[in-house]
């Protein structure tokens, strides 16, 4: 038997599906965050040491049963001093040379389309989108949260707090959206939200994006200048996609498959309806789905393409089957 893994690594969570040829699921499981400029490279080893291990022990498979794996983590191919040791950080746990590391945008990418030609965009904890057609791959987006990440979950929670503070300042009139500030951080003068965001409690990244709920629940009640953050963020995704057409060069009136996957996409999403209005008013030919696969399926089955396997439609049944 041949056995594929695929790590699907996140701001929060790591993901590790194993699979064989024919894609029954042979074992899932969980670690912490794969984000190696808040954790730091040391960790992530461990981490993905760990997690392999845990996932072959899971399946009763052996390291040299592993044909393939492909490890997506975030950041990347980002910081070019740093690509040897990212390549190096899964050695020792899969055998030398039957891996691959990316960035985890080609996760996305792999699980929202089944491999196929296509955009996907990433609304996550960061924002990317990734495409691929005729052999091409192109990305856009991706940046960071100083300066890019726009329409992602920390972008999401940057403007409403923006929002927030013109709210107070009596700039713009008070929503619900104040209110549950208020709440969440319980403020007891407007102006200490800057020692709850500056101070020690929400350093990191993936914390801050977090607040991006607060806002979701203020569009919820009906504020409607939140809403119109969604609606912002929609033009500022469907813009990255634009980014990535352009650079694949798609011949004019092909119809694109595109699709969109992380956690502004998920659930009872306010992002969904105005992405796809968005899309449909740029004037290029856009087919939009949700999701096929979850990132982590994607990783496998990236895997399994990248180590020979031709992904057919029983293939790709067994997998939903198992996730």
């Amino acid at each position: 038997m041949k056995a594929f893994l695929g790590v699907d690594g996140g701001g929060s969570k790591t993901r590790f599906l194993l699979i064989d040829e024919s894609g029954v699921v042979l074992a899932s499981h969980a670690e912490g965050p794969a984000y190696y400029l808040e954790i730091g490279l040391e960790a992530l080893t461990a981490m993905l040491s760990h997690g392999v291990a845990a996932t072959l022990a899971q399946a009763s498979v052996g390291v040299s049963d592993v044909a393939f794996a492909f490890f997506g983590i975030p950041a990347y191919g980002e910081d070019r001093s740093l690509l040897a040791r990212l390549d190096a950080a899964p050695a020792g746990t899969v055998t030398a040379g039957c891996y691959r590391c990316g960035n985890d945008m080609v996760c996305g990418w792999a699980g929202a389309l089944a491999g196929a030609d296509g955009i996907n965009v990433v609304a996550g904890t960061g924002s990317i989108a990734y495409g691929e057609y005729a052999g091409r791959t192109a990305r856009a987006g991706g940046w960071g949260e100083l300066f890019g990440d726009e329409g992602s979950a920390y972008w999401l929670a940057r403007e409403g707090l923006s929002l927030f503070s013109r709210m107070s300042d009596g700039r713009t009139p008070r929503g619900p959206l104040y209110d549950a500030v208020r709440q969440h951080f319980a403020l007891q003068d407007d102006l200490d939200l800057c020692a709850a965001i500056y101070g020690k409690s929400l350093k990191q990244r993936s914390q801050f994006a977090q607040l991006s709920r607060l806002v979701s629940a203020a569009a919820h009640q009906g504020d409607e200048l939140v809403r119109a953050l969604f609606t912002k963020a929609a033009g500022e995704l469907v813009e990255l996609v634009k980014g990535v057409r352009a650079q694949l060069q798609i011949p004019a009136g092909l119809e694109l498959p595109v699709s969109g996957s992380g956690g502004l996409f998920q659930g009872d999403s306010l992002l969904t309806a105005p992405f796809e209005a968005a899309l449909s008013g740029t004037g290029q030919a856009y087919c939009f789905s949700m999701a096929r696969f979850p990132p982590h399926a994607g990783a496998a089955l990236h895997a399994a393409r990248l180590g020979g396997v031709k992904i057919s439609k029983s293939f790709l049944l067994r997998l939903r089957a198992g996730i």
